[in-house]
């Protein structure tokens, strides 16, 4: 059942529904976060010494421990943190406990490690008839590798989507794309499938298990890569800062005048905007002979491609990023500043919006992190806030008779 509002607020999409996690990664963390900020009501079941991602940096202040990792803040903000060993019967029973009310239980669990602790999961499901069982692994529950090690780098290699990152020179191996890709493209399919999970419970009355395997996953996230091959029976090769193509296409990064790139993909078969194109660069005195008649022609353009890309090199260099990315835009073209992460602080578009919203830590002070995911016209807002300290709702939400932190962890 979802919980009712109080008076005049509006309900949170998925207020009133519990969440027991059991994650060892970021795609089951992330997969958390999601529902967390739609309203659930998240559990982060961790073993007596914290989950591995709490030791992985960087930390606040430089200070190394179980509650300062920042990787940590921003995957389990909006959770509740209880400490159990699962390999002791006072662990089972502690998550047998939280079960019997959940609607929903994260696993990051291979086989064998549910093995080892005598868990499975569609008997699980079956004990609880209504709920939704969502596992994440690196390769799913079933096959040849359900029991392989990976990692977001291993994943994105094995998974086909590293071959496409990279550089125009081919002598060079692949380059891995940052942000925790694989992991995410996991956790995206996860919630979409728990969506329909709940659904499908809605209509009968009964969970699931929902098995998503990050190698499958990373498998369909190849762009073209699967249609060129399944088609045409050709592979794509990576470009820089391009979409990966079976030939080569033109450089779309061009430096500014403050030494920034704008990004800007040359359409030369497409009359209006090339046309745009043209008026823009005439209207500052750089079309040269790009007005001639003869430019209206598409083969002629192709042909004289090199000089086209030679003016419009030269067309960014006397202007600022981002006077040329709204001048751009102004006149219709798809052009973009490239910002590195810190950049986006000072982004006008994202501060208009709201997107960056500071939460409390203690002992630390304000945090800035990135805001809701999520704007319901119909729902209630999710405020964010931080990640537990490791435990910290150990005897809350497990009753007096749990132990405190202090004499569980290490």
């Amino acid at each position: 059942m979802m919980a009712q509002p109080a008076r005049g607020q509006s309900p949170q999409a998925l207020a009133g529904l519990r969440v027991v996690e059991v994650a060892n990664d970021i795609g089951g963390e992330f997969a958390g976060l999601l529902l967390a900020q739609m309203g659930a009501e998240v559990v982060k079941l961790e073993p007596p010494e914290g989950s591995p991602t709490r030791r992985v940096g960087p930390f606040a202040k430089g200070r190394e421990g179980p509650d300062t990792s920042l990787n940590f803040w921003f995957y389990n903000s909006n959770k509740r943190s209880v400490t159990a060993d699962l390999a002791e019967p006072e662990g089972m029973a502690a998550l047998a406990g939280l079960l019997a009310d959940a609607d929903i239980f994260v696993s990051t669990l291979q086989p064998a490690a549910l093995k080892a602790l005598g868990l499975d999961l569609h008997a699980l499901s079956a004990a609880h008839p209504k709920l939704i069982v969502l596992s994440v692994t690196p390769f799913g529950l079933t096959g040849p590798w359900a029991d392989y090690k990976s990692s977001d780098l291993v994943a994105l290699a094995a998974g086909g989507p590293l071959n496409s990152c990279g550089y125009d020179d081919h002598s060079i191996p692949p380059i891995r794309p940052g942000g925790n890709q694989a992991h995410h493209t996991a956790t995206s399919f996860a919630q979409i499938g728990v969506m329909l999970a709940l659904l499908e419970r809605q209509q009968t009355g009964r969970g699931q298990v929902l098995d998503v395997s990050m190698h499958e996953s990373c498998a369909v996230n190849v762009e073209l890569a699967n249609p060129y091959w399944f088609y045409p029976r050709v592979n794509v090769q990576r470009q820089t800062c391009r979409h990966a193509q079976p030939s080569p296409t033109q450089s779309a990064l061009f430096r500014c005048a403050d030494g920034r790139y704008v990004y800007f993909a040359l359409i030369l078969a497409e009359p209006k905007a090339w046309n745009a194109l043209v008026n823009w660069m005439d209207s500052k005195g750089m079309a040269v002979q790009l007005t001639d008649p003869a430019y209206s022609d598409v083969a002629y353009r192709q042909a004289h491609f090199h000089e086209v890309q030679e003016l419009v090199e030269c067309f960014f260099l006397i202007q600022d990023s981002h006077e040329a990315y709204h001048d751009g835009q102004a006149a219709g073209l798809p052009i973009g500043v490239l910002n590195a992460p810190e950049d986006l602080f000072d982004d006008e578009h994202l501060k208009a919006r709201g997107f960056f919203v500071d939460v409390q830590h203690e002992g630390v002070g304000p945090v800035t992190y990135p805001g809701a995911i999520y704007r319901f016209s119909s729902f209630g807002e999710v405020e964010r806030t931080p990640a537990p300290k490791l435990g910290e709702h150990t005897q809350e939400v497990l009753g007096k008779g749990a132990r405190a932190t202090e004499e569980v962890a290490p």
